[in-house]
């Protein structure tokens, strides 16, 4: 029996594996401030459908996926939860520099049995991770993320950002510093928002 999550089928085991980190997130949230108050009665939509879709953005999943800013998990542990199933040997990076976040991920990490490692870092004392995709979600402007990701992406590799309705103005101010290429792909939870793929970035100078 398969489930369909953010237009992605996945079994049973990968669904409850999802409503499992959903109950650790209200859990914790008290403590730690895992998500907005106002959205933690809509965990499921706001924040796991938000981010399980990120999955559906690319073709394949490659090996080597690293999430920066990763707070309460969204998306990296939503989609390494997903991946778990269908691409067993893809890897996750969580980049958070919160020590007490940090050790959230690690113990959702452990109790969902995901291959997942986490930094307890700032992004940019984080070893370079030569990483075929990044991603992050409502962290920073673009021109700002592409300064932190720079030195951890692969030469080849892409970006994904969760952007809300100021994206536009987002990729225009970002073209004033860096070179790229970029394509929006439209959100299914939010029709103002959009999931921002870049690749070939490289800073103007």
């Amino acid at each position: 029996m398969t489930v369909e999550i953010a237009g992605i089928d996945v079994s049973r085991e990968t669904f409850d594996r999802l409503k499992d980190y959903e109950s650790l997130v209200k859990k914790w949230n008290p403590k730690i401030n895992l998500v907005a108050k106002s959205t933690l009665d809509d965990v499921w939509d706001r924040h796991i459908i938000d981010s399980a879709q990120v999955f559906g953005v690319l073709h394949k999943i490659p090996e080597n996926w690293v999430d920066i800013g990763s707070g309460g998990g969204f998306p990296g542990l939503v989609v390494a939860t997903i991946a778990k199933e269908h691409y067993p040997n893809a890897k996750f990076t969580l980049i958070e520099s919160d020590a007490r976040k940090s050790t959230f991920l690690r113990t959702v990490s452990r109790e969902l049995e995901l291959n997942c490692m986490v930094i307890a870092k700032r992004i940019e004392a984080a070893p370079s991770q030569d990483a075929d995709v990044i991603s992050a979600r409502a962290l920073a402007p673009l021109q700002d993320l592409f300064s932190y990701v720079i030195q951890h992406l692969k030469p080849n590799g892409r970006v994904v950002f969760q952007k809300g309705q100021s994206y536009q103005d987002e990729i225009e101010q970002a073209r004033k510093k860096w070179k790229f290429d970029v394509v929006a792909h439209p959100s299914l939870t939010d029709k103002r928002a959009k999931i921002i793929e870049a690749w070939n970035i490289e800073p103007i100078n």
